[in-house]
């Protein structure tokens, strides 16, 4: 069983850039494939970025491919997510989420542990 839990969301302009972290407790983190999900107000959950559980493949969403890139390590039981170049239109709370068997990265239910979520704002 993992527990996830995110941080470095804040307010930020246009422009700028975050790096968020998901810090996992659990021995067996390296063996889940991690993803981060976006849900803004009034919208659906999206998908953002995953990454293989030895970090060998990643996976991005069109809207943030060439801005955000998602890393692991698994000596610190930690997934990140740097995101430069932010929008207002990436505005929303990011999540982190663990999956033991993930063959489809942007489907939710793929996933088995979630964590609570940290909000990013970008300002225009």
């Amino acid at each position: 069983q993992l527990q996830l839990a995110e941080s470095g969301g804040g307010l930020v302009q246009a422009g700028d850039s975050l790096r968020l972290s998901c810090a996992a407790s659990g021995r067996t983190f390296s063996r889940y494939a991690m993803g981060w999900f976006r849900q803004a107000p009034g919208k659906e959950r999206e998908h953002v970025a995953a990454t293989s559980a030895n970090g060998g493949t990643t996976y991005y969403a069109d809207s943030v491919k060439g801005r955000f890139t998602i890393s692991r390590d698994n000596a610190k039981n930690t997934v990140y997510l740097q995101m430069n170049s932010l929008k207002p239109e990436d505005t929303a709370v990011y999540s982190c989420a663990a999956g033991w068997v993930v063959s489809t990265f942007t489907l939710p239910r793929m996933y088995d542990y979630w964590g609570q979520g940290t909000q990013v704002t970008v300002s225009s």
